[in-house]
């Protein structure tokens, strides 16, 4: 019998109950080590000089006074560190043809957006360093700025006049093309003639990420490595982006995410203000802190959404969708950041949502403006089609007289007819929106909600009654590598976790993601213990070091649980494979005649049988093994998902 075969669990199984959260009370009381709380012997403190244009050529900068200032150390411009700092990378160019602007962490002759940073003031206090800061004398020359997204459409102002467009890249998916489902503008075009078409335009707003915990920043070079501590969701990316963009191997660079006051997206890139720190750190030889006021955080710390959407859809007079066209024009902002350009690519294959369409068209235009540079936000690019596919739907039903839930019904992929593959060329394995929305009807009391509703308006009642109906799937986890790779993506989709059984029988479990107010120590802590069979409490999860964690792709796409997750349970069974065969050799028994439940291997058809902790023992000390066993059940996994 295999593990596999077998059923891990506890008396008391981890999965699902409720538990307090491991790592609560120290968020909840501050008694933790925020980025900001750390304090180094000898430690300086950076300051950001801004421009507050949001376009202008830097025609001079006088640093003489700021550098005049009390205890301030060091003042530098992009021009004096020009041949260090390169430019900040994209993981996503959407395209190979992308138009992609040089993106310096500090601006040299030209500033692309009001925010951006133009010089650089190291002092012994963060006050000092902000009050010199002040000091700087900076002359601009105003530049023609585009703000407006369809505006920036037509190419009239340039946002970056060096690239002659606007123009970061176009990309489509088109059904007929790929032969997931027919023409689209056939299917419109038979609508017109005999059927019902909605045209419809929404706006996605621009909005910020606005996460309790600004955005800090330590280095330390003093040591044999260079240590960075950040408020970040991605210190594996981080890692590589440094060592990528400065030329010091990534083994000589450990960064660490402590606990992160949240993020949503705003802290999954590498910033020009990690950058600017490590650059400061290794240029001093001292410690060296940044932390962002909020003004900041909101000017500068990238931004989310900010979408022209227009949407055509294709019907029977019966309400049954027969196509729909999507056209997006989305804001990247300033530069192309990490995966700014990928987030409105990602919503093509959620504006199909759950329903069976007979054909789509997608096409996103991504374009540069003068404006905060826009990343991924909650969701990223997955929200924004759901709303509008779902206000459409509504329109649809109400053009019909129809119930909205009536018409959502009618298109949906039925539950008989999974695995399914979707016009967008998806492959949805299960699913049964049928009997989900009966029962959330039922929870809801939908029909007496309706009916009520009905009664209000026909009596003119002075309070009217609102019901609202949203349906659809959600596209999670950012993977398989394989995939990304065909849609150009910089990295894997992959996650890796280790499992460390210790000689006193505790855990120790090493995950790839890093947390940021998800309550991962919690959940990976009972994932473990109830695959293995130990308490709860002896579960110990490690993350956000990559000293300690050295494989990892981190924490964005809500992937944390469908593929950080699903590696702790993989080398969870590892884990019991390699016992097994030690628990084997202490019970004088065959592999196959031994079960494992509850943490116990058991010779089956009698009391024999070892716990897991008692087989982490004889591991460690070694003394009767089986040939060929290794001193450990230790064990790693990595994970990547077979589907999107």
């Amino acid at each position: 019998m295999t593990a596999t075969a077998d059923a891990p669990a506890t008396a008391r199984p981890e999965i699902g109950a409720s538990r307090r959260r491991k790592e609560d009370q120290r968020l909840l009381t501050g008694r933790t080590r925020w980025t900001d709380n750390i304090q180094l012997p000898g430690m300086l403190h950076v300051a950001m000089v801004r421009s507050p244009f949001a376009h202008a050529r830097i025609t001079n900068i006088d640093t003489s006074a700021a550098k005049s200032a009390p205890n301030v150390v060091s003042v530098f411009t992009g021009a004096e560190v020009a041949e260090e700092q390169g430019t900040l990378i994209t993981a996503w160019p959407v395209t190979p043809e992308q138009n992609t602007p040089n993106h310096p962490p500090i601006a040299v002759d030209r500033v692309a957006f009001a925010g951006e940073v133009v010089a650089v003031v190291v002092a012994r206090s963060a006050a000092e360093a902000r009050d010199a800061a002040e000091l700087v004398e900076v002359d601009y020359d105003e530049l023609p700025a585009v703000l407006d997204l369809k505006e920036a459409a037509k190419d009239e102002v340039l946002a970056h006049p060096d690239l002659g467009t606007n123009k970061s890249a176009f990309w489509q998916l088109d059904s007929a093309g790929q032969g997931s489902g027919g023409a689209v503008d056939e299917a419109i075009a038979e609508a017109r003639s005999n059927g019902i078409v909605i045209e419809r335009e929404y706006r996605q707003q621009r909005l910020v990420p606005a996460f309790m915990e600004p955005r800090s920043v330590v280095c330390d070079p003093t040591g044999e490595q260079i240590t960075l501590w950040t408020s970040s969701q991605v210190p594996h990316i981080v890692r590589f982006a440094l060592a990528a963009t400065t030329g010091v191997p990534e083994s000589k660079i450990r960064v660490i995410a402590p606990d992160v006051g949240g993020g949503f997206g705003g802290k999954l890139q590498t910033t020009p203000e990690e950058w600017i720190t490590f650059l400061a750190g290794r240029r001093l030889g001292r410690p060296v802190k940044y932390t962002e006021t909020r003004s900041e955080s909101l000017m500068a710390g990238h931004h989310g959404r900010d979408q022209w959407q227009k949407l055509t859809l294709a019907a029977t007079k019966e309400g049954r969708v027969t196509g729909l066209k999507v056209d997006l024009l989305a804001d990247l902002g300033s530069y192309a950041a990490i995966v700014g350009g990928g987030v409105p690519v990602l919503g093509a294959w959620m504006f199909n949502a759950i329903y069976k369409f007979d054909s789509y068209q997608f096409n996103v235009t991504n374009l540069y403006t003068n404006k905060t540079w826009v990343d991924a936000y909650r969701g990223a690019g997955r929200p924004e089609a759901t709303y509008a596919i779902e206000r459409l739907m509504d329109e649809l039903a109400a053009e019909l007289g129809k119930d909205p839930l009536e018409v959502r019904e009618m298109n949906w992929i039925k539950h008989e007819e999974f695995p399914f593959t979707t016009v967008a060329g998806m492959t949805y394995d299960s699913g049964n929106y049928e009997a989900a929305t009966a029962r959330a009807k039922e929870m809801f009391g939908y029909d007496e909600l309706k009916a009520e509703q009905q009664r209000r308006r026909e009596s003119n009642d002075g309070i009217q009654l609102g019901i609202g109906v949203s349906t659809f799937t959600e596209m999670c986890g950012l993977a398989p590598s394989r995939i990304l790779g065909q849609l150009n993506y910089a990295a894997g989709g992959w996650e890796h976790a280790d499992i460390r059984m210790l000689a006193t029988g505790k855990v120790e479990v090493i995950t790839g993601v890093s947390p940021h107010g998800q309550g991962h120590e919690t959940a990976w802590s009972q994932i473990v213990a109830d695959r293995l069979g130990v308490p709860f409490e002896d579960v110990e999860v490690l993350h956000g070091d990559t000293q300690i964690s050295h494989r990892g792709l981190d924490t964005y796409g809500s992937r944390s649980l469908v593929v950080g997750g699903e590696a702790v349970v993989r080398a969870a069974d590892k884990v019991i494979e390699k016992a097994r065969t030690v628990a084997a050799h202490m019970l004088e028994s065959s592999e196959d005649d031994l079960e494992f439940a509850n943490g116990r291997f058991g010779v089956r058809g009698t009391e024999q049988g070892v716990t897991i902790q008692e087989v982490a023992m004889a591991s460690f000390h070694a003394h009767d093994l089986p040939e060929g066993a290794e001193p450990s059940i230790d064990a790693s996994a990595t994970f990547d998902p077979d589907n999107f």
